[in-house]
């Protein structure tokens, strides 16, 4: 059976067309499975957050174990002792910021003119002090090791007459016998600082 002019024509236009779509189709397929094989990769911030050298954030401040040791009466505080502490936030390898915040809590029992001191300047709690010694750690800072000092004293007379003087005396005479020791608790919590 010979096939016709026109038929041959068609057959060789068929098989043409199926290798023009057998190519179309492929490079179809090829890129479908080029899209499914590619990844994303998002990489997630580190975040490092301690507090004097470990993972607790809520520790026990002894003005005892802070005094300096020449203003000591019997080994307790009493009027006429001092002494500082450090409290130290550390963010190293942390590649967000730290919203830093102090809080001091069991302060109740803090004999009455007993201040702390803090850039130079003095408080008569540690209440009215802890929000000036709250901060932030930028994401980009070279340091991310901030130490915030905290000097303490307990004078050994206080007040601008000999009236004030005298009241003041017997008040740290009565805590004196009263308050051996001072402590209290800070709380130091880091918070992600929303990036810019």
């Amino acid at each position: 059976m010979l096939l016709s002019k026109k038929n041959k024509v068609l057959i060789i236009l068929a098989i043409l067309g199926m290798i023009l779509l057998a190519f179309i189709g492929g490079q179809a397929y090829a890129k479908y499975i080029t899209e499914v094989k590619g990844e994303g990769m998002a990489e997630v911030a580190t975040w490092s957050f301690k507090v004097n050298g470990g993972k607790e954030q809520i520790q026990e401040i002894n003005l005892l174990s802070t005094c300096d040791n020449n203003t000591l009466v019997d080994n307790k505080i009493a009027p006429g002792t001092s002494g500082s502490f450090n409290i130290i936030v550390d963010g190293t390898g942390s590649d967000v910021g730290i919203k830093y915040n102090i809080n001091f809590n069991d302060t109740e029992t803090k004999p009455t003119n007993l201040k702390f001191k803090y850039e130079n300047v003095e408080y008569d709690s540690l209440n009215e002090m802890q929000d000036g010694i709250s901060g932030i750690i930028g994401a980009k800072d070279e340091n991310k090791v901030i130490t915030i000092p905290i000097e303490w004293i307990w004078e050994y007379e206080t007040g601008e007459n000999s009236e004030l003087i005298a009241t003041n005396d017997a008040i740290d005479t009565t805590e004196a016998q009263n308050i051996q020791n001072y402590a209290f608790n800070v709380s130091v919590t880091g918070t992600q600082v929303e990036p810019q």
